[in-house]
Parts: C-alpha cells; sequence; structure tokens
C-alpha cells in the first residue's frame, strides 16, 4: 500500500462548473518531502476559491492512538504491534472521511498527490530548516508529542532512520504500469518537475495548477492601499478620484520605507485607477498596472456615500448588509466575484519574489483572507487602514503578518458588521456602523 500523509477531502461546491462528486485527494510520499506544507497550502486556496476542504492527518491519528513515541522503531514493517496500530489509524481517518461526506451522493472523485524528492540537498534541508519551504522537523519538534521530550541532536538521526523504515514498503505511482488510470499529479523536488496524469474534472484541474505555481523560496509580500484619495477624504465609494495632499505626503512615506527595507528585486504592481498610480510614481520605480487589481465594482453605488445608498437604495444597502460576501451590487460586483477576479494575482504572487502590491481595500481584503486563511464570513470586515502597509512572510506553515502604519494621518473608512441587517431597520440604524470619516491620529 502506498504511504500518505493526509487525506483532503472537498465537499461539492456552489460553483455549477465544479465537480459533482466530492474529491478525495491523497497526499503520498516518504518523510520530509513536503507532504504537510503542501497539504495545508493546498487546503487554503481550495477554501478560499470557495471549495470547502478538510485534512484529515493520519499523522495526528497515531499520535493520538500511541501516546508516547519512543523510537524510530514504531515505524519498522516488521513491527506487527505497530503496524496494526497505524492500519487501525487508517481506518479510523476514512470512517471520518465517510462521516464528513454523509450529506453527498454519487461517486468520489480520487486526486493523487505524490511528493517525490531524490536531492540529498533538498532533503537535508526539509529536516534540518525552519525555512519558508517544506520544513518538517521544526514543527515537530515544536509542537509534536513525537521529539518533545527527545534531545536535538538525536532528533535528526531518529527522523533519518524513520525514513528508512517507510523506504521498506514504500510503492511510488506508476503511470506506465498498474497506476496509469489514477488520477494524480507528481511533484519533483520541489516543483523541480512535475508529472501529470489523466487530470478528470474541474478541481483536479485547479489543484494542478496551482501545484505548479508555488514554490518555497523565502521572500516578502507586502500590501498597501493606495494613499488617501479626494474620494476618501469625502467618504465617497470607488470612483477614480486622485490622492488628497495627505495621499501623497504617504506616496513619499511609501518611498522612505521602500527605500529604507532595501528590498532585493522587488517587483510593484498597481490597479489601473488613478490613485494607485499616483501612489506608485512617487517610489521612483518600474512598477506594473494589472487591471484585475481594480477596486471592487460598486454598480449603481459608486461614486455614492452610505448616506446616499441608504436614502436611494435603502433595500439594497440592508441587503448587503445580510450577506456582504455573496451580495452583489446592482450592476456591479461581489466580494465572491473579486475572489475569482483576483485568483491570477494570488498564483503570480505564489511564483515571485518580493512583491509590493499597492490595491484596494476590498482586494486587499481578499488577498490577505487567502494568505491569512480566512473565510467568507470574516474576509468582507478585515481591517485594511490607509496609510498602512502590511508586511506578509511566508512561514513552515502559514504567513506571518505585520502592520506597519507610516505615522500619515488618514480618514477611516472601515465599517464594522451592523447588528441590526433587517429592511425594515431605521436610517440610523442602517447607517450606526459608517465611520465618520475623522482624520486618524494613532497608529490603528
Amino acid at each position: 500500500m502506498k504511504k500518505n500523509k493526509m487525506l483532503h477531502v472537498n465537499r461539492r461546491s456552489w460553483a455549477s462548473n465544479m465537480t459533482n462528486s466530492p474529491t478525495l485527494i491523497i497526499m503520498v510520499g516518504l518523510p520530509a518531502r513536503g507532504k504537510t506544507y503542501v497539504s495545508k497550502k493546498l487546503t487554503r486556496y481550495l477554501n478560499w476559491i470557495g471549495v470547502p476542504t478538510k485534512v484529515f492527518n493520519l499523522g495526528q491519528y497515531r499520535r493520538e492512538a500511541v501516546k508516547t513515541y519512543k523510537s524510530y522503531e514504531f515505524f519498522r514493517h516488521d513491527n506487527e504491534e505497530a503496524m496494526k496500530i497505524r492500519k487501525e489509524c487508517a481506518i479510523a481517518a476514512l470512517k471520518d472521511v465517510k462521516t464528513y461526506l454523509l450529506d453527498e451522493n454519487g461517486q468520489i472523485a480520487v486526486f493523487f498527490v505524490e511528493s517525490v524528492c531524490d536531492d540529498p540537498e533538498v532533503i537535508a534541508a526539509n529536516i534540518k530548516l525552519a525555512s519558508l519551504s517544506t520544513c518538517y522537523l521544526q514543527e515537530v519538534k515544536v509542537s509534536s508529542p513525537d521529539y518533545a521530550d527527545v534531545a536535538e541532536d538525536r532528533i535528526m538521526d531518529d527522523f533519518l532512520k524513520r525514513i528508512e523504515c517507510y523506504k521498506v514498503t514504500y510503492e511510488p505511482l506508476d503511470p506506465d504500469d498498474c497506476d496509469k488510470e489514477l488520477s494524480f499529479i507528481k511533484v519533483i523536488n520541489v516543483g523541480r518537475r512535475f508529472l501529470v496524469n489523466k487530470v478528470q474534472d474541474y478541481i483536479q484541474s485547479k489543484i494542478v495548477y496551482y501545484l505548479m505555481n508555488i514554490h518555497v523560496h523565502p521572500r516578502t509580500i507586502y500590501l498597501s492601499r493606495h494613499g488617501e484619495s479626494e474620494y476618501n477624504s469625502l467618504g465617497r465609494l470607488g470612483g477614480d478620484s486622485g490622492l488628497s495632499h495627505r495621499g501623497k505626503q504617504y506616496a513619499e512615506a511609501l518611498r522612505q520605507f521602500v527605500e529604507e527595507q532595501r528590498i532585493p528585486d522587488l517587483k510593484v504592481w498597481t490597479s489601473q485607477l488613478k490613485r494607485t498610480i499616483q501612489t506608485a510614481e512617487a517610489l521612483g520605480v518600474p512598477y506594473e498596472q494589472w487591471k484585475i487589481l481594480n477596486e471592487l465594482d460598486a454598480g449603481v453605488c459608486e461614486e455614492l456615500t452610505y448616506s446616499e445608498i441608504q436614502d436611494k437604495y435603502p433595500d439594497e444597502f440592508a441587503l448587503r448588509d445580510q450577506d456582504k460576501y455573496h451580495y452583489r451590487y446592482p450592476g456591479g460586483e461581489s466580494y465572491q466575484d473579486l475572489v475569482q477576479r483576483v485568483e491570477p494575482v494570488i498564483m503570480e504572487l505564489e511564483r515571485q519574489g518580493n512583491v509590493l502590491v499597492i490595491a484596494h481595500q476590498a482586494v486587499m481584503r481578499c488577498l490577505i483572507a487567502y494568505f491569512m486563511n480566512k473565510g467568507a464570513d470574516e474576509l468582507p470586515y478585515l481591517k485594511c487602514p490607509l496609510h498602512t502597509v502590511l508586511k506578509l512572510t511566508p512561514v513552515a506553515y502559514g504567513c506571518k503578518i505585520e502592520s506597519i502604519y507610516l505615522n500619515v494621518e488618514a480618514v477611516n473608512t472601515h465599517r464594522d458588521r451592523p447588528l441590526n441587517v433587517s429592511l425594515t431597520r431605521t436610517r440610523e440604524e442602517a447607517l450606526s456602523t459608517v465611520p465618520h470619516h475623522k482624520i486618524l491620529e494613532t497608529v490603528p
């Protein structure tokens, strides 16, 4: 039986063009090949695009069954007692998968993701380093009961012996023989090469596309809204106004920040709207304009204030508050639409090194939600204040975020979730969380 580390399950999605059956994604590979890293990133991505996904970690089942880990001997193929426990853990995980899918009908689509590595340097790095890549050891050392009480100098030796135990029975996927009818992707040496076999539906094609775009090299992503715009200072939504006086001050402060950071090979991306372009112009460096980074289209509500929207379209205002993620402005977009629109940006961010994205509030919310694994309920209310740089640093199995206020005053454009979302609410209740556009005088 092929050794697998993770079982992913994603349920049927809301999107009509996605698969009609649940998909079981089985991570395959020897230890220290990046299965945990890949599984966590893949789960985060699928959840972000609207495919609810859950991870069933067989290692966690084993740790719960065996409270005290002693040594690599547990993983020997001739350790009958241990093999019995591991088999029982696999069965328990599959039962939980079945329970997770009880409300689904039809066939389950199975897709294998195999992480293969024959480069000794990469394997050693995966074990030794708490890097931004497929590091395994650091997470094990910090959080796993396996090595909680083991001296650091013994961990490497034990882990390498554990790998040798797995090698005895491990069978890689074989596209030329017994596995040629299976759907799978082999990720070879952390993405240096790929082998794709029999991709059959939308979800599988999305998985392949995503895995072929991610990399594990250290980098930093900087996210910033444009400087305060003239419409920001008036409380108006969208439009294409230029920077206010304070917005221009922020653009200069951002230039100083970028220079002080001394970021190698930094790429700068903006939308095609004036306020981001003017902010980038002040940096004095080349930048690239992306139309898909434009702010969420508010349709008939473009360039209106919240008060004007309440007066002209009170029902629409309430409907958006009831479900801000899925609500689509008449003639405009929803946050759900925006996530689909900016997906190519996510793919390119995964491919690139250091990048500064100068964008807009709704767009930044979508990007942050991806990197910080935030769901549809939280996404539309994430705080992205003006004149603040968000520094995102990928770490072993997630992303560290740092908020850096550049000490230039700006209005507050964040509207909290209102308590009353009824169509019959009063005007005062509807506007209760609308910001008053007072100049910020403290760090957000």
